[in-house]
């Protein structure tokens, strides 16, 4: 069953599949979500807001969408690779389109450490 996100304004409502969401960015008090296609859709809340609006609207989103530092919430499903060394975080699209972010060593290090501790949980099982 697909599930969706619903942003509404006084003039518009904006519909998505989690699925596609690749991540969401913060740019002081707007918010930018990117879809694995490639549409964008920028939303004049900051990225605390966001957070809550995804704990309204997902039960237990924090299975798909993790915040990673201060300025991003990413879909934890389309990471493809992780580097420290070279501070980047890539992400796969539609179509093989490759994704690529610049964040700091701290958060991405977290970012790695969650995603392996969830395949050993996996592996357990």
């Amino acid at each position: 069953m697909d599930r969706y996100l619903v942003f509404k304004t006084r003039d518009e409502l904006i519909r998505i599949k989690i699925e596609q969401i690749l991540y969401f960015e913060a740019e002081r008090n707007y918010t930018k979500l990117i879809l694995t296609n490639g549409i964008q859709f920028i939303f004049a809340v900051n990225i605390g807001k966001i957070e809550e609006i995804l704990e309204n609207q997902i039960p237990n989103y924090s299975s798909v969408l993790l915040r990673v530092g201060k300025s991003f919430i990413i879909n934890k499903n389309h990471v493809m690779q992780i580097s420290l060394p070279k501070t980047k975080l890539l992400f796969a699209g539609a179509e093989g389109k490759v994704k690529e972010l610049n964040l700091p060593k701290e958060p991405l290090k977290i970012l790695k450490e969650t995603l392996e501790g969830e395949l050993s949980k996996n592996d357990g099982k």
